[in-house]
């Protein structure tokens, strides 16, 4: 699974050590996490402007100007997904914490142990809420999920997939299919269609896939296909 998470603390001392944590848990779990680190609450408003693909926010109380639990607020007036975990010096502050829907309300110094049930807790929560879409296959209707999708393959008026689990052929084009999919995918040339999370690597002429598979990729297409693959593994889309 692939997560963007952000760790908003004023020490940078405990932003390392929460990353650590975080960073070892993501090993075991065989997670790909992108990291950004904030040293401030207005830090993290001003990037949340341009990006809210965040799917875990790990969060000080205790910063100058604005709080974590103002800060907490104003994320959640748009933004019931991301998964918020307060850790922090003050116990104070609990039943706010609770008031913005937070995870959990962890106390420094933080335990491995109990940050990492947190955080398994959170895959859970956004796994319930992962995007899919309903299409019609040759053997009837299936839901799949975005992360499943490796590949769309553009076969006359239908679709072919090639899905974690196997292949499907769906009754849609390929082009109405890129309509209902996500910034998460990219045209590699007018036949197909490739999931970022599957990518492992770019060449001039292919895009290599987590399988194996070499996909075509067109000239054109190549600067876009390569700034969207960055883009992707930064956490900026």
């Amino acid at each position: 699974m692939k997560l963007n998470i952000a760790i908003c603390d004023d020490e940078q001392n405990q932003i390392k050590y929460v990353k650590d944590i975080v960073s070892e848990w993501s090993e075991r779990k065989e997670h790909l996490s992108a990291f950004s680190e904030f040293p401030s609450s207005e830090a993290f408003l001003f990037d949340y402007a341009e990006n809210r693909n965040y799917d875990i926010l790990l969060l000080d109380i205790e910063m100058a100007k604005m709080n974590g639990i103002d800060l907490a607020k104003k994320v959640r007036e748009g933004n019931n997904r991301v998964q918020i975990v307060f850790i922090t010096g003050y116990p104070d502050f609990m039943s706010e914490g609770f008031e913005v829907a937070a995870l959990h309300y962890l106390m420094k110094p933080v335990k491995k142990e109990k940050l990492f049930a947190v955080l398994d807790r959170a895959i859970e929560n956004l796994g319930h809420k992962e995007e899919s879409l309903v299409l019609e296959t040759e053997n009837g209707l299936l839901r799949i999920n975005f992360s499943e999708i490796m590949l769309a393959e553009a076969k006359g008026h239908d679709t072919v997939l090639t899905l974690t689990s196997g292949n499907e052929t769906a009754k849609i084009g390929i082009n109405d299919l890129e309509k209902k999919l996500d910034a998460s995918f990219v045209r590699s040339h007018r036949s197909y269609l490739v999931g970022l999370r599957h990518i492992t690597r770019i060449t001039k002429t292919d895009v290599i896939l987590d399988n194996g598979a070499l996909i075509p990729l067109s000239r054109r297409m190549y600067a876009v296909v390569n700034q969207k693959f960055i883009d992707y593994y930064r956490g900026k889309m």
